[in-house]
């Protein structure tokens, strides 16, 4: 008997001869035999066809992938069923969906639904920015896995194989490729063997290209690229037995890069809300909706003080704002921003991959990864170039700077005809300290993502090679993680607030710290480990039986904190966090004492696991044909929701694991000697404790409810002669969520006409006025109570069935009491609510289109003396889709159609080949995600595109 290592090859081999065979874009003749590539995959960990396995997966070979022009998860997603894929709003994360399973949840502690890996190896940071590049394959398992691949994961797998060096054979390889936006992509590999056990292989790519985005306020370009990454790989195989494979990657990138494509909103005249609920526009979101524009104007300021500060307000809530009048382009390609984006980031990490067989019955796998990773971005908060502010005598600024009492402020915030923006850092001092990102005559406001991470992994895996009818895989893993990340917003108006607060509360020489808004985990610490185990029993020659268990065990901890205007201190100040004043301040009530950071850890662990029936019977039709029913127990941890300021609200600290239970059937047969490849699969799922987001306050909360999905998929390769060659996804999806009610931050009153949505001058959130039944009694007290703060009283707010106000929630609330007004509370503080709830019961999931559609063709031309030309064509259908889960009209994603194509000349023996391409050939403006901002924002809607029409050529080279 051959040692398992041994056969291993011998499998790898076979499945590198067919793709050799199917390879449609190296050099094909026209005798060549038809077949379908034959992938080779390791789902199961170990080598298989992609027919033989079980699973619902999809595969793709480096052939495949240059094929249909896959460079990133953008482009791999377009290729999939039931599978969707959408930038983050936040530095460096994106969502990928698949069977209406993603990442609704926002936590630093929150874990993906996506089992993210490299060479089988789960990674603990995203790996999105960077392009694909001298890859083995790509594999994409959809449903629950845990008893096989590193952690849990409830929605599938994301496997990336790199290639590996091939023993005593020289390999020289790489391609320049040139397009639009000045585009240069270029990449390179070499394998050199040194001797006959020992290889390395070096490969590296670099992209470097204009924006996507055309700014009109500069006349640059944004969202551009500058990166590039190197992996080396050493093999050495000292025995027959034994392979160790050693696997370092480092990429880099510092570009214009945008993580938001555009920001849109349906402007509300009104400024309580900020942006209309409904309906996405190129207009820009009213700022007397903002923090920015409530906390600096006449009203609050007046409010606070019984008129004396009143004419230090930049502005008024019920005049023009500083958006007033200005265009927001009609393109979503084309801005008109005052801060230009900049992106940066690293990533690191080294594997270790060691086989050994024991005897001919066993082998042991151990692998190891240490891993290191870091991101920080920034780009214009509003996307829009503000007006300039008024200067001029009478005004609240040259009030401002001509008033003893803030001129020690102003010196500092106020250059010239200029008002500056504090630099943002952990010291929270900005402005106060004379730390300054940049000054203007108008407000500037930006924010900065930033995170750094480092983890490390080792997992051990026993497998049996047996030669009756029972097998088993039994495996640990560890992971070690811990990582840090900040969420600033900094504006000019905040600064000109921390002035005037400052100096309300503390005298002339003092500013209230921290002067801009930032969420900072200052650590995030994950300890998780997994034991699993599966076994196999032939049943029959062409019956199996598996079976899988997996216990997992999540140990989590976070030390964060949310500041904004805590306390005022002296000017020049050089640390916040190092005062008196930040001493005094307890972010951490549920701890004794007066504590400087929150502290939350949470516990969860789980048992899971699945069972699979598969059956090959045999038909006269088929060449081949699997059928097989299984059974899996998904599982994603709970996390710690992120900071917020106790003295605001209270919030539960933690949310609960998901749980599903997936129930799946599926076919997959092979026909006319391997010319049709026909896969087809059914599934049901039973959601538990599905994790959604909603926005309180600046900070978004996490909370579950339960869900019901089912679906069918269908994938259809067919090459009916050596030249042609046919793909075909289709899939289906349906989704439905359970019993759930939430408040909608787009419009607060629900639907209700006995709920005044108040805009709070203070804090710039909403809260709702609701008298049960009796909505003229709520308008007329509002108006009441406001008249004797010289403030207007309520009024139709477009889009919605009630009116609004700007006031100040917790006094409205006092007076309401104190005048025995029956005005709906909740909390032991009996706080004025932010919300009322609607019924989301029965509505579908975010990011899931119920149609998805993928066509592919290609057709090989013999042009004589072994030349060839590579035609081919690929299109894709995404259906329309809900991005939020309230389902409301503006919350539907428009379908998408994307079209590309690429003719590429071979060489005779492939050794080079001169290629010209087309990407999204019809330039459309395809959205894959919106994200909505909080009320304090003015709840304007970010979104998210696919890359623009991109055509080029490229020339390459083999030996």
């Amino acid at each position: 008997m051959r040692s398992t290592i041994a056969r291993r090859r011998a499998v790898l081999c076979a499945g590198v001869a067919a793709s050799a065979v199917a390879a449609p874009l190296a050099a094909q003749s026209a005798d060549l035999a038809t077949a379908v590539e034959d992938i080779i995959v390791t789902a199961q960990r170990q080598a298989q066809s992609i027919q033989d396995v079980p699973i619902a997966i999809s595969a793709f070979s480096e052939q495949q992938l240059e094929r249909q022009q896959i460079n990133n998860a953008a482009d791999l997603q377009l290729a999939l069923p039931n599978v969707s894929f959408t930038k983050s709003n936040f530095g460096g994360g994106a969502n990928i969906t698949i069977r209406g399973v993603g990442d609704a949840a926002v936590a630093t502690s929150g874990d993906t639904s996506l089992g993210l890996h490299v060479n089988e190896i789960p990674q603990a940071a995203n790996l999105f920015e960077a392009d694909y590049y001298d890859l083995e394959r790509v594999e994409v398992l959809r449903g629950p896995q845990g008893t096989l691949f590193g952690r849990n994961a409830t929605s599938g797998v994301l496997n990336f194989v790199t290639a590996r060096p091939a023993l005593g054979d020289w390999q020289v390889r790489g391609f320049v490729e040139y397009g639009n936006y000045d585009s240069l992509r270029t990449e390179a590999m070499v394998n050199v063997p040194v001797g006959d056990r020992l290889a390395l292989r070096l490969a590296g790519n670099y992209l470097r290209r204009d924006g996507f985005t055309k700014n009109l306020f500069t006349g640059n370009r944004i969202d551009g690229r500058d990166q590039y990454s190197v992996r080396g790989t050493l093999r050495w195989e000292p025995t027959e037995t034994t392979r160790i494979d050693i696997i370092g990657q480092i990429f880099r990138e510092d570009s214009n890069r945008s993580r938001i494509q555009k920001q849109l909103c349906h402007r509300d005249p009104t400024g309580v809300l900020g942006c209309l609920p409904d309906k996405v526009a190129f207009e820009s979101v009213n700022a007397n909706g903002t923090l920015g524009g409530t906390i600096t104007s006449r009203e609050f300021f007046g409010a606070i003080s019984g008129g004396a500060l009143a004419p230090f307000g930049i502005g008024s809530v019920y005049g023009p704002d500083i958006h007033a009048g200005v265009v927001n382009p009609p393109d979503v390609r084309v801005v008109n921003i005052d801060f230009e984006p900049t992106y940066k980031a690293h990533g690191n990490f080294v594997q270790f991959k060691g086989t050994q067989d024991l005897g001919d019955s066993f082998s042991f796998n151990l692998s190891g990864q240490w891993s290191k990773g870091l991101h920080r971005s920034r780009t214009d908060y509003n996307l829009i170039a503000a007006r300039p502010f008024n200067f001029a005598p009478g005004g609240g600024i040259f009030n401002l700077r001509n008033f003893p009492l803030f001129q020690a402020g102003a010196a500092r915030l106020f250059q010239g005809n200029t008002i500056c923006v504090s630099e943002v850092s952990r010291r929270y001092v900005g402005f106060i300290n004379s730390e300054l990102e940049r000054c203007a005559t108008n407000d500037t406001n930006f924010d900065l993502s930033a995170s750094s991470a480092e983890s490390w992994t080792v997992e051990g895996i026993l497998k049996s090679d047996l030669d009756g009818r029972l097998n088993f895989l039994v495996g640990a893993i560890y992971l070690n993680l811990e990582s840090t990340s900040d969420y600033f917003v900094s504006s000019s108006s905040l600064d000109y607030g921390s002035i005037v607060l400052g100096a309300a509360t503390g005298g002339p020489t003092r500013a209230s710290a921290s002067p801009f808004f930032n969420s900072e985990t200052d650590l995030y610490r994950l300890k998780s480990y997994g034991i699993f185990g599966e076994f196999y029993i032939d049943i029959r020659e062409n019956l199996r039986f598996t079976g899988g268990v997996r216990y997992s065990n999540d140990d989590k901890f976070v030390r964060d904190r949310s500041l904004l205007y805590n306390a005022p201190i002296p000017y020049g100040t050089t640390d916040f966090t190092q005062t008196a004043a930040f001493g005094n301040l307890d972010l951490d009530p549920s701890r004794p004492g007066r504590q400087p950071f929150r502290e939350a850890s949470a516990k969860f662990d789980a048992v899971t696991g699945r069972a699979v029936l598969d059956w090959r019977p045999r038909l006269d039709f088929t060449d081949d044909t699997l059928v097989y029913f299984s059974y899996a127990r998904g599982y994603k941890s709970g996390g710690i929701n992120p900071p917020f300021d106790p003295t605001l609200f209270t919030a539960p600290v933690t949310f609960a694991p998901e749980f599903i239970n997936a129930f799946e059937v599926g076919v997959k047969n092979s026909f006319r000697n391997g010319q049709l490849q026909a896969n087809l699969t059914g599934f049901y799922y039973d959601y538990k404790g599905l994790q959604l987001s909603r926005i309180i306050n600046r900070t978004s909360f996490n909370d579950n409810t339960d869900a019901k999905i089912y679906g069918v998929e269908g994938e259809f390769i067919v090459a009916p002669s050596p030249r042609w060659l046919f793909n075909i996804n289709a899939s289906y999806l349906h989704t439905r969520v359970g019993e759930l009610e939430l408040l909608d931050v787009r419009d607060p009153s629900g639907g209700r006409n006995d709920a005044v949505i108040i805009k709070d001058l203070g804090g710039g959130a909403n809260c709702v006025f609701r008298v049960p039944g009796n909505p003229a009694l709520a308008n007329g007290f509002v108006a009441a109570f406001n008249a004797a703060l010289g403030l207007r009283g309520p009024v139709p707010i477009p889009a919605t069935n009630t009116t609004g106000a700007f006031s100040i929630c917790n006094a409205l609330r006092d007076a309401a009491l104190g005048a025995g007004i029956p005005v709906v509370t909740e909390g032991a503080n009996r706080t004025l609510p932010g919300g009322v709830s609607v019924d989301l019961t029965g509505n579908e999931l975010p990011n899931s289109p119920a149609f998805k559609i993928t066509i592919g063709g290609q057709y090989t031309l013999p042009l004589g003396s072994d030349w060839n030309m590579v035609i081919r064509g690929d299109y894709n259908f995404t259906d329309s889709f809900f991005s939020r889960t309230f389902n409301r009209p503006i919350d539907r994603v428009p379908a998408y159609e994307i079209m590309s194509a690429q003719v590429q000349l071979n060489s005779p023996g492939n050794r080079w080949f001169f290629r010209a391409f087309v990407q999204n050939a019809f330039n459309s403006d395809a959205i894959t995600g919106q994200y909505i901002t909080d009320p304090s924002s003015g709840l304007f809607t970010n979104i998210f595109t696919l890359e623009p029409r991109r055509f080029g050529i490229a020339v390459g080279a083999s030996y």
